[in-house]
């Protein structure tokens, strides 16, 4: 690889590690717009590009999640009774996304799904509505069923689902450290189910590819986690010492920049 270009990577991953443990996101939401730049500079199949950029980013969570809630374990904030609860609906909807529809859609539609995605979590960062006080995380069934549905999001944008899973619980009346600490519990099945799924349908489709495990650019993949893996740890433990909150709001803005990125990218998929 070009050593700009390693660089390059493991830069990106030192920043998403870090938003990893500080928010209890899986980093994807940042990941995919800068992946899918650095893979069409370093002239990917054009109509590969958006697809190994989410693949290798939801790889990369697989690494960070695990040093994440490493650390938020050590503060006693994740709720595991509640990660055991989402588990079950997180890997069906994965396994659905990344093995099934994930292969189907073409690079136009997941920049603009990305794009959609990413821009509804930032407004939601920026309104932040109160829950009522009376409102309470449902049962287990009702809970898995939640699961799926950030699984299956998560699955088709590249994400460890934290800018669904946190608002979630934080409108359950869930205290807002313990939600970020949970999400990024929940950010391991998530990648689990969705990288095998990654994997077997880019290989029904493509084959054996040089670089490629299936949608995932494996060198990349390689260079991001060094660096998210030492940085993840640095997040959490900032992320009990600072307001959260107000670094969310600022973090909003970036996302909505992200998601002006890919909605051009999906213009221009379109226009070809």
């Amino acid at each position: 690889m070009d050593p700009l270009f390693i660089v390059l990577l493991l830069l990106l991953g030192a920043a998403t590690g870090f938003a990893a443990g500080l928010l209890g996101i899986g980093g994807g939401m940042i990941m995919v717009p800068f992946l899918t730049l650095a893979f069409t500079w370093q002239k990917l199949d054009p109509e590969l590009v958006v697809h190994a950029a989410i693949a290798t980013s939801m790889a990369t969570i697989l690494f960070t999640s695990l040093s994440s809630v490493r650390a938020h374990h050590k503060k006693g904030a994740v709720r595991w009774n509640l990660v055991a609860q989402f588990t079950p609906g997180l890997v069906i909807g994965g396994l659905l996304a990344g093995g099934a529809i994930f292969s189907v859609l073409k690079t136009g539609w997941l920049a603009l799904f990305f794009t959609l995605f990413v821009g509804y979590s930032a407004m939601q960062m920026l309104i932040d509505k109160k829950p009522k006080p009376s409102r309470q995380m449902p049962g287990p069934v009702g809970t898995s069923v939640a699961g799926t549905g950030i699984g299956l999001l998560s699955g088709l944008v590249g994400a460890g689902g934290g800018f669904v899973s946190v608002p979630f619980m934080t409108w359950c009346n869930v205290p807002l450290h313990n939600a970020v600490a949970t999400s990024a519990a929940l950010g391991f099945p998530i990648a689990l189910a969705n990288t095998i799924g990654y994997v077997w349908s880019g290989i029904q489709h493509y084959g054996i590819r040089p670089g490629m495990l299936g949608y995932i650019y494996w060198p990349a993949l390689l260079v991001l986690v060094v660096a998210s893996v030492v940085m993840a740890p640095v997040g959490a433990h900032v992320a009990h010492r600072l307001p959260v909150k107000s670094l969310k709001r600022v973090f909003a803005y970036v996302l909505i920049v992200l998601a002006a990125y890919m909605l051009y990218k999906a213009y221009t998929a379109f226009a070809m």
